[in-house]
């Protein structure tokens, strides 16, 4: 996987993170934020060809992966997405890049979202996979969306009772969660499955996912109601699976109209992991909407 990609550790916002990068020098920047229990390893089918055009850099966000795993409180601020946000933020402008393009799925898209809401001026356009915004997706829960995305609720709960459930059979629980997601088929490489379960492993990084998950129930929600209204004013291009939750529970693309400005959408023949599934597809919707959505750098004297 990733063959050809600079693979480093870059100081984020309180938390150093590993990243995957390549691409030609000069290009536009775009970077790629992976979901819930994943790894930037779920970019390996798309980042090799958006790199041949733009310069591709896939964080491990703060938690996961080979990155940082810091110290949660009570409020779970240090997992809020306004943190995980602030990472991006801090490793794109120590590579150099001041505004950047984004691609992102599942918890990375809801990081996306609140990056584009607290750093309109980073970024140029979005691209996210699979999501509605959280606190309109709480907000509409159905019985059908609870017992679709148990994980939801249950990843919420008060440490150490997730902790301790997951960690008796770590590996067993991501593959009844994500292949559940997935109709019950195994989306994934060998070589990515490995590094998914191989991180899933370590109760770091099981409680810091948790922490993730109770930020977005609590703290992520008041940031929300404290942008009163505020929308995202870049071009959004939002693509669901034709097969998930979000096209069966939710209208998706009217829910991101109340979120933002401009923005597009459509349901593609995929499940949720629809990055790894029709890698080509997403890909080139991607680079097509980033192309008609130029970069631009404001010029300074």
């Amino acid at each position: 996987m990733f063959q050809d990609f600079v693979e480093e550790k870059v100081e984020g916002d309180g938390a150093t993170l590993f990243i995957r990068r390549a691409g030609p020098e000069g290009a536009p920047p775009v970077v790629l934020l992976h979901g819930y229990p994943q790894t930037s390893a779920m970019w390996h089918g798309v980042a090799p060809i958006l790199a041949r055009s733009f310069q591709v850099i896939c964080p491990d966000l703060r938690g996961y992966g080979r990155s940082d795993k810091p110290e949660s409180d009570p409020s779970h601020q240090p997992y809020s997405k306004r943190a995980m946000a602030n990472d991006i933020v801090a490793v794109m402008r120590r590579l150099g890049h001041e505004r950047f393009l984004v691609g992102a799925h599942d918890r990375g898209a809801r990081v996306a979202h609140r990056l584009g809401l607290d750093h309109p001026d980073c970024v140029s356009a979005m691209v996210m996979l699979d999501i509605a915004p959280t606190r309109e997706m709480y907000a509409g829960t159905s019985a059908e969306f609870a017992r679709a995305y148990w994980h939801w609720f249950f990843l919420t709960q008060p440490q150490p009772l997730p902790e301790k459930i997951i960690g008796y059979d770590p590996k067993g629980f991501w593959k009844l969660k994500c292949f559940n997601q997935a109709r019950g088929e195994n989306p994934f490489s060998s070589e990515a499955l490995t590094e998914y379960l191989e991180a899933f492993a370590e109760p770091d990084v099981i409680h810091a996912s948790c922490e993730d998950y109770r930020a977005a129930a609590s703290i992520d929600i008041e940031h929300d109601n404290a942008d009163q209204g505020r929308k995202l004013d870049m071009p959004v291009l939002i693509l669901w699976a034709k097969r998930g939750v979000i096209e069966t529970c939710f209208n998706a693309l009217e829910l991101w109209q109340q979120r933002a400005e401009r923005v597009e959408g459509e349901a593609l023949d995929a499940t949720h992991y629809m990055a790894e599934e029709i890698p080509d597809d997403i890909a080139a919707r991607m680079s097509g909407f980033f192309s008609r959505n130029p970069f631009h750098v404001e010029a300074t004297e």
